[in-house]
């Protein structure tokens, strides 16, 4: 069985993994979530979130046990994913992308979705910016955030949201010549992701040249549009991984 550790997007918190995590543990899978700083029940004070801090949060949940771990990152997560993944690499078995950003060295968050593909992104089209804090509007988080998820479900989530740092989604990933070779990466592509377009998904696959991917007909909260779809196939990732594992 793997060992996941999974990396929440912008506004939302370690609570948005429950249902899927329940079904991952459920298969036999060890499963870790975690607050970012400044998200979910965590208390620091936003103008302190940075980056490298989210980074080093990820690093101390993957030093934390020895078994390296399977990666999954959504949204925002995917760039703190893989900076964390340049520098803990012993402790990265393999990075998913669930519908998430996949920054390039010295690419930052808001670059990717400056990108001509994502201009139809709705979170940038409603995000209320008021340094050091974002702030996604309810009524724009249902469509932008939670379109295909059930009225209960989505209502839980927008109750849930808190307003964005700002330090992580400008400051640029650094990524070391060969720092992220042998990892292997996958993706989760969601065909009605009205956050991070299917086109813009698609150039970053291309770009980071991510050759195994599975598409969903869902919006950007797969884990609980699709939570069952998407358990699968973080399933077969993991045994992908496994199997291409070195002896």
């Amino acid at each position: 069985m793997a060992r996941f550790v999974l990396v929440h997007g912008a506004f939302t918190g370690a609570w948005i993994w429950g249902p899927l995590a329940e079904r991952l543990r459920s298969a036999g899978h060890a499963v870790e979530v975690f607050d970012l700083p400044g998200l979910g029940d965590d208390t620091t004070p936003p103008q302190d979130v940075t980056l490298d801090s989210c980074a080093a949060r990820l690093g101390e949940v993957l030093t934390a046990v020895a078994e390296p771990a399977i990666i999954v990152g959504n949204s925002m997560g995917g760039v703190i994913a893989t900076q964390a993944a340049a520098r803990y690499r012993d402790r990265v078995a393999a990075l998913v992308y669930a519908t998430a950003f996949v920054p390039r060295d010295g690419q930052s968050l808001l670059d990717l979705t400056r990108l001509p593909e994502g201009a139809d992104d709705q979170v940038q089209a409603n995000i209320i910016v008021e340094p050091p804090v974002a702030t996604m509007p309810a009524a724009a988080s249902r469509s932008a955030l939670y379109g295909s998820c059930s009225e209960n479900d989505a209502a839980w989530a927008i109750s849930r949201q808190r307003p964005q740092p700002l330090g992580p989604f400008a400051a640029p990933v650094s990524i070391p010549k060969g720092a992220l070779e042998g990892i292997n990466r996958y993706f989760v592509l969601c065909r009605n992701d009205r956050a991070i377009p299917a086109a813009l998904q698609r150039r970053m696959i291309a770009e980071n040249s991510i050759t195994n991917v599975i598409e969903l007909d869902t919006d950007h909260t797969p884990h609980l549009s699709m939570t069952a779809a998407l358990g699968d196939a973080l399933q077969e990732f993991a045994a992908h991984a496994a199997r291409s594992a070195p002896a």
